[in-house]
């Protein structure tokens, strides 16, 4: 199949990309063909994120998008933010806040519906959507140049052999190629890999977000409440946090990050948020209520400083593909928006002059450094390197330092790097301290297996595993004897059991039907032996209002 422009992933930035394209085709009186493959068994079924969205991307897209019926309906009205001690809570005066943590003009919403709706719009506009089809293999002409992509064969089973309902298969072919995967993406892996992106910055840091929805007590609801939190449980070599948001219907969205730079091999960041959600000054607002979904995801953490070169010969990064995130905001989907924006206003421009598609798209990456994406990450810069380089508390007062700087029209003149990749922060188990979790008393705090449950996940079970490992003998040679197996504990689905200990035989058992798409397991593997891959289509977690 022969389009313009084919896109993977329609999160934020896919489904942005798309719109702009033919917007810009609608104006200019053209016709653009615009594909977009999603892994997805529907449009919003994979995305997960907090969420409270900056509005300014959506203004641009969509200026009218309150007439269009945009699902941004619960706007912030009072921001909170606490610092946890295991018996004790202090929340942080406003005033003292930086105001670039202000979440007045913002809105609390599900990004999965976010997302439902722009593919509506897209849809209305002659976009081409394929839910369902996971984006395989990157597909080259003879001079290197990305061609396209193929999604992968289905009704293939775990021995490689052909069922009755096999189906090949397709070949997209595009002039451009817009990889809007999401964070730590196979195609984006394999083709910053190939063509080198990476040289020259920093490494990418990631964070795993955990996440739950609950119907609460309506005497607990407080629409548009916007709640963060550091300290309790993590200690003061681990940084993360926690985000309550109260949206409307009662519904609050729970969640916990941990960044995945932590050194304790015994650490479980799932354990970690069960654990938070105990706390006396959160418990309440849960007790008497009902947990609805569940979920997790990777978050990019790098910053300004990890982001990759973002073209490449017939094609572009965008979104989390690339990394766009503000991490003291914890926000990235304005970002992610202007990406696909700016990478489709760059597509627009080369098939319009002509050009086929084996080029750069050079204007992309000029347009997106001079773009408020820039000025946005350029703001919070050392926040994040600033915690890996003094810690939870010191880091943290410096990063309000300089934000407040930022406020004031200073931009220090420094900037912090990141040194080390997060898979290469694990200590020997030998050199830690185990954590002992308190056992979920399934009111408040659950266990995993639960958990995967209300997150709607399905696979085929009898197809290749999408949790590939490049050495069979590395879990238990390595990851067990040194590290005393950390996968079983930083997967937040009860992937990976190491079976058998007892006869002091372990076995590393992968029940990869349990996945929940997170990726947490492809970069904080300390061995970097396991290797995500898209699984059959449609295959994953189906969120509802995530």
């Amino acid at each position: 199949m022969e389009y313009d422009v084919v896109i993977v992933g329609a999160g934020p930035a896919g489904l942005s990309a798309a719109i702009r394209l033919k917007q810009m085709a609608a104006q200019k009186g053209s016709e653009i063909s615009v594909c977009v493959l999603e892994k997805g068994s529907e449009v919003g079924a994979h995305i997960l994120s907090g969420a409270v969205i900056d509005p300014i991307a959506m203004n641009e897209l969509f200026p009218d998008w309150k007439e269009r019926g945009a699902p941004l309906n619960v706007p912030v009205t009072e921001d909170k933010f606490l610092i946890l001690e295991a018996d004790d809570s202090h929340r942080i005066p406003n005033f003292l806040l930086p105001p670039l943590m202000n979440n007045h003009g913002n809105y609390i919403v599900s990004l999965g519906n976010v997302c439902r709706w722009l593919a509506t719009q897209a849809e209305a506009l002659g976009v081409e959507i394929y839910p369902g089809f996971a984006a395989a293999e990157v597909l080259y002409h003879d001079d290197g140049s990305v061609r396209g992509v193929a999604t992968g064969d289905m009704g293939v089973a775990k021995d490689g052999s052909h069922k009755p309902e096999y189906a090949r298969g397709m070949e997209l072919h595009a002039k451009y190629t817009l990889i809007g995967e999401g964070v730590r993406g196979s195609l984006a892996k394999e083709i910053q890999a190939r063509f080198n992106l990476r040289e020259g910055v920093d490494p990418q840091k990631f964070g795993i977000g955990i996440k739950e929805l609950w119907k609460v007590d309506p005497k607990q609801h407080q629409p548009g409440l916007v709640m963060h939190s550091q300290g309790w449980p993590l200690d003061a070599n681990t940084g993360g946090g926690s985000f309550l948001y109260h949206l409307d219907d009662n519904q609050v969205v729970v969640g916990f990050v941990v960044h995945l730079n932590y050194e304790n091999p015994y650490l479980s960041p799932y354990d970690e948020f069960q654990r938070f959600k105990t706390h006396t000054a959160i418990r309440d607002t849960f007790e008497n209520g009902k947990r609805i979904a569940y979920g997790a995801r990777a978050i990019n953490e790098g910053g300004q400083q990890s982001i990759p070169k973002l073209v490449f010969p017939g094609g572009a990064l965008i979104g989390c593909s690339a990394g766009f995130v503000n991490v003291p905001r914890i926000k990235g989907t304005h970002n992610a928006m202007k990406s696909g924006m700016l990478a489709a206003d760059a597509a627009f421009e080369a098939i319009a002059a002509g050009r086929a598609g084996h080029d750069e798209l050079t204007s992309y990456a000029t347009a997106l450094r001079k773009s408020w994406v820039w000025e946005d990450l350029d703001k919070v810069r050392n926040i994040k390197p600033a915690l890996s380089k003094f810690g939870l508390w010191a880091g943290t007062v410096y990063g309000g330092f300089d934000m407040w700087c930022h406020s004031l029209g200073i931009r220090l003149p420094w900037t912090f790097h990141h040194s080390k990749a997060d898979h290469e922060c694990l200590k020997p188990a030998d050199e830690c301290n185990p954590i002992n979790y308190p056992k979920p008393d399934g009111k408040i705090s659950f266990d995993k297996l639960s958990s995967v449950f209300i997150s709607n996940t399905n696979h085929e079970e009898d197809q290749p595993s999408h949790l590939t490992l490049r050495n069979i003998s590395v879990p238990v040679k390595l990851n067990w004897a040194v590290y005393s197996g950390p996968e079983q504990r930083f997967c937040p689905a009860g992937v990976y059991e190491f079976v058998s200990v007892e006869e002091n035989q372990p076995r590393l058992q992968i029940n990869a039907q349990n996945c929940v798409h997170c990726k947490t397991c492809d970069i904080k593997d300390p061995s970097q032996n396991i290797n995500w891959v898209v699984p059959e289509g449609g295959g994953g977690p189906n969120y509802p209002n995530m």
